[in-house]
């Protein structure tokens, strides 16, 4: 893996009040890396995220992307939410385009758009409205619209939660080999151990709160990978052994 570092958390910190839910948080995030972070329920996992968007101020410490401090308007970050995102009224290629669009990407708009339909396979549904789509479709929507924009960094909290686990599955396949594809690096939000060591090339085991870094674990498995196979199942023991125990 190239081991530039895209994203360098120093020391980050962030209190609501009186509580403490990030404790001074050290990491990179490398480029072209799919980084998982797992923890306890409610330590703080889409607090960091909202924190590295500046959509919650840090209240110490730095993050930085590509060296600098992140700024939505100059950088290329994209964020893929818990909830279904599909704007109901427009149909799916109106929803595609509307991702480049607010990010002003017009040269070469409807080249991409058809390129990240093409990606997720739903080409021949683009004149489709939400409404007249199944789960899954509506999260490939949701995908093809991050992809289009060709974000340099790829945030998603917990983008499967609410799939049942033959479409969670075909969903992470589908991620995976876009971002491997298209050298997309990507932060990826979950609470479920086996996702995590499913996608991840390294995985961020966090504590409860004040949150900390509890253990980075390396998770280079060939893939696809085998979720039957004993060191995929050790692996999964350990992190589950790891949230559990403190």
């Amino acid at each position: 893996m190239n081991r530039n570092a895209i994203v360098k958390v120093e020391n980050l910190s962030k209190r609501f009040g009186d509580l403490l839910v990030l404790n001074d948080i050290t990491f990179n995030v490398y480029k072209g890396e799919f980084l998982c972070i797992v923890g306890p329920t409610g330590c703080g996992k889409t607090t960091f995220l909202n924190s590295l968007t500046h959509l919650y101020e840090p209240t110490s410490g730095s993050i930085l992307f590509q060296g600098e401090p992140v700024d939505l308007q100059k950088h290329n970050i994209t964020y893929i939410f818990q909830e279904y995102s599909a704007m109901e009224w427009l149909t799916v290629r109106q929803n595609v385009r509307f991702g480049l669009e607010i990010k002003q990407q017009y040269d070469g708009i409807d080249k991409k758009v058809d390129d990240a339909l093409e990606l997720v396979g739903l080409k021949q549904f683009e004149s489709y409205y939400p409404r007249q789509l199944s789960a899954s479709m509506l999260q490939r929507v949701v995908i093809a619209r991050a992809f289009a924009t060709q974000p340099e960094l790829l945030l998603m909290d917990e983008p499967y939660g609410q799939l049942d686990i033959n479409l969670r599955f075909k969903l992470e396949d589908e991620v995976v080999r876009l971002c491997k594809q298209t050298n997309t690096t990507v932060v990826f939000i979950t609470h479920n151990i086996e996702e995590a060591v499913y996608l991840g090339d390294r995985i961020l085991v966090l504590t409860n709160k004040p949150t900390s870094i509890k253990e980075v674990i390396i998770d280079d498995f060939d893939r696809p990978r085998d979720i039957t196979h004993p060191d995929f199942v050790e692996m999964r023991n350990r992190i589950t052994d790891l949230i559990k125990w403190w």
